[in-house]
């Protein structure tokens, strides 16, 4: 039975105070009816022959603010960081791209971490992304912009809250193939490709762990408020 993401969602914007409506993704060999494909021309290929719809597969987070669309591997392919940890191609096909090669020439990684990094294990054919407010389908994650003040509210729902750094986009394989909540405080291939701000940072849920954080978040919030409104008071003694 699906969920109604529509109220979820709503009692996830309204808890955290999110400016940003929370984003549903799904991996799956399944067309989905009614849900349109992505529509961009492809840029000419870099000398390696990267080319995709965007720049990086993080820059459909932001496209899935306000549409649901399907992506398939091709539509990802310009990031070769992004296709690895999105299952879409191994290490061996990318590790020797131009964009790896970059990241690591300049310092921002060195290449003996990438076998580690958190990937979707089973290549799908195709991803799907939309706002929660608006999804006809189970999701694997929902994807959240959030500021310190928000991931503090989460930190206090799920005292195991797990963070991560770069690549930004690991999360995703983190929440879908090992069932955490985590947040990310970014990378800088990330926020330049995406135009995200420097407050945000991105929280990725597993969708079967939903309903734990929004039973939790209730709670914290609650307290939070009334926390809130005690140091305030107090505080006006002192002007």
């Amino acid at each position: 039975m699906i969920k109604n993401y529509s109220k979820i969602s709503t009692a996830l914007v309204n808890l955290l105070s999110l400016p940003i409506s929370p984003v549903a993704i799904k991996f799956t060999n399944e067309v989905i009816p009614d849900i349109s494909q992505f529509e961009s021309e492809y840029p000419s290929p870099t000398p390696d022959g990267r080319t995709g719809a965007v720049a990086a597969g993080c820059v459909f987070w932001m496209k899935a603010e306000k549409n649901t669309f399907a992506t398939v591997a091709s539509d990802h392919a310009n990031c070769s960081v992004g296709c690895l940890t999105h299952g879409l191609k191994s290490l061996d096909e990318v590790a020797g791209n131009a964009d790896v090669q970059a990241v690591c020439e300049a310092g921002w990684v060195s290449p003996e971490i990438f076998p580690s990094i958190p990937v979707v294990k089973t290549k799908s054919g195709f991803i799907y992304y939309g706002p929660l407010s608006d999804t006809t389908i189970v999701p694997d994650l929902i994807l959240l912009r959030v500021i310190p003040k928000q991931v503090m509210q989460i930190q206090s729902a799920v005292p195991q809250l797990r963070f991560e750094g770069k690549p930004q986009c690991h999360i995703v394989a983190l929440a879908k193939e090992e069932g955490e909540i985590v947040v990310s405080t970014g990378c800088m291939l990330s926020r330049a490709r995406t135009g995200m701000s420097n407050n945000e940072m991105t929280c990725a849920i597993p969708e079967s762990r939903l309903e734990e954080l929004m039973i939790s978040l209730e709670s914290v919030c609650d307290s939070a408020l009334a926390v809130a409104g005690y140091a305030a008071n107090d505080s006006h003694r002192f002007l």
